[in-house]
């Protein structure tokens, strides 16, 4: 859309869906009544498609531009738009441009968390005590650093519209306990099962608190074709925008799109699983790092869009399932409390210690993916940051 969206956006009232029929007695026209209601979006809008992603984010569907005399809401934004560009002797509405390109700032961006995750697990296998310690420490910062940078810049940042940001410590907070979890959890639950743990984490694989540094790893570098199907995603989705009569058909025509890209990112992940299990000779984690990676991406995904209240939930919703698992097992080992373990002695008997995150994740994530399918498929969640995309 060129620019990005105005406060009229935030501002405009939803639009009357029984306008005054046209041949009542001293009837106004109910587009122009519209256009009134809508007169800051109408006069700066830069094409019609601006118009129709705000008319649907603010609840006018196909049926209800019916009333209007119009087939779908692209048709009523084209004559709102036109109706306007003849008033203001305004000029025409510019071609669409060209999808962008993949920037290499941001490519090298996505690649430099995965890079430093690396040299921070080159650097606990070859020291040791207070200087491991130091190291693991500064990975830590450095891999933060790199993530955090990568999701305010290229395709993975918020556009258009940002979210809210009473929402974004909820969210970064489930995020790091998640990740946290990744490398740390399964180990400190298995020792917590057994009786344990004897000692704090080493950073080796075989320690009294074992690290999954596999899947961290394959986590670290899955930042790549997370950015780089978010990428994809939106381009594709601008063109349909473009190309579709309807909202209908836009719908129908991105849901796949949606699912594609999700499908890659998955692939990718794990191919990277794989990879880093085979290099670092432990289990991969394959069932914990998927299910942790693809309620991560859609969490990102969906922010990204503006919608970040449902990711808040969902990942603290993970966090706290997983928290809860550890907190039961330690609870029960006081006097009379014995029951509370119980559940998670199970799955773990079951399945050894990656069934808690993985089962908190899949849930997580399978409502996020329903969420995200619905929502993304939305006209407005792609007009609000076109001309903004990396």
């Amino acid at each position: 859309m060129g620019t990005g969206p105005t406060p009229a956006f935030a501002a405009a009232p939803v639009p009357d869906p029984h306008p005054p029929a046209a041949g009542r007695r001293g009837a106004v026209d109910p587009v122009k009544a519209l256009m009134h209601r809508h007169r800051d979006l109408c006069d700066r809008a830069v094409d019609p498609l601006e118009i129709a992603a705000c008319l649907e984010a603010h609840g006018v569907t196909d049926r209800t531009a019916a009333r209007f005399r119009h087939r779908d809401v692209f048709s009523l934004a084209e004559e709102m738009y036109a109706r306007v560009a003849r008033d203001t002797d305004a000029p025409p509405p510019p071609e669409p441009a060209e999808a962008p390109r993949p920037a290499l700032g941001w490519i090298l961006l996505a690649l430099l968390p995965g890079a430093l995750c690396a040299a921070a697990l080159a650097g606990l296998h070859l020291t040791e005590g207070r200087t491991r310690l130091a190291v693991a420490a500064a990975g830590v910062l450095a891999v933060a650093a790199a993530v955090r940078t990568l999701l305010r810049h290229g395709p993975l940042s918020p556009v258009g519209w940002p979210p809210s940001g009473t929402r974004a410590p909820a969210a970064r907070a489930g995020t790091c306990w998640l990740v946290a979890y990744a490398a740390l959890g399964d180990g400190l639950l298995g020792a917590a099962v057994g009786g344990g743990p004897d000692g704090l984490p080493d950073g080796a694989a075989s320690g009294p608190w074992p690290l999954a540094a596999a899947p961290v790893l394959a986590l670290s570098f899955a930042c790549a074709p997370a950015a780089g199907a978010a990428h994809l995603f939106a381009v594709l989705a601008r063109r349909r925008l473009t190309a579709s009569r309807g909202l209908a058909e836009f719908a129908a025509s991105v849901r796949p799109l949606f699912l594609a890209a999700f499908g890659l990112f998955l692939c990718a992940l794990a191919a990277l699983l794989a990879v880093c299990g085979a290099v670092l000779h432990e289990p991969a984690g394959l069932a914990q790092a998927l299910t942790l990676g693809a309620l991560l991406l859609l969490a990102r995904l969906l922010t990204a869009h503006g919608f970040a209240h449902a990711p808040a939930v969902a990942l603290g919703a993970a966090a706290g399932t997983e928290t809860i698992a550890l907190a039961s097992v330690f609870a029960a080992r006081l006097p009379g409390c014995g029951p509370l373990g119980v559940p998670v002695d199970m799955l773990v008997d079951a399945g050894g210690p990656g069934y808690v995150p993985t089962l908190a994740c899949a849930a997580a994530a399978l409502a996020l993916l329903v969420h995200a399918t619905r929502t993304l498929s939305r006209a407005s969640a792609h007009a609000r940051a076109a001309g903004e995309q990396p």
